[in-house]
């Protein structure tokens, strides 16, 4: 388990390095548009996040069989 979580977080930096390597100044605009958000709907967004990652690791841990 603890295997797939450090890699799950290895992935998860590898992505958002690139980002951030191949278009910082799309990023620093990212982060503008970011700042101006209200904050109940990034809280929204993120619990919309961490769902779809719930269901998408139920499935890969059930099916993918890991």
């Amino acid at each position: 388990m603890w295997m797939i979580l450090l890699a799950a977080f290895g992935l998860w930096f590898l992505i958002e390095g690139l980002a951030y390597a191949a278009a910082p100044d799309a990023m620093k605009r990212f982060g503008d548009w970011l700042a101006n958000m209200p904050e109940a709907t990034i809280r929204q967004s993120g619990l919309l996040s961490m769902g779809i990652g719930s269901v998408l690791l139920y499935i890969v841990m059930r099916f993918g069989g890991l």
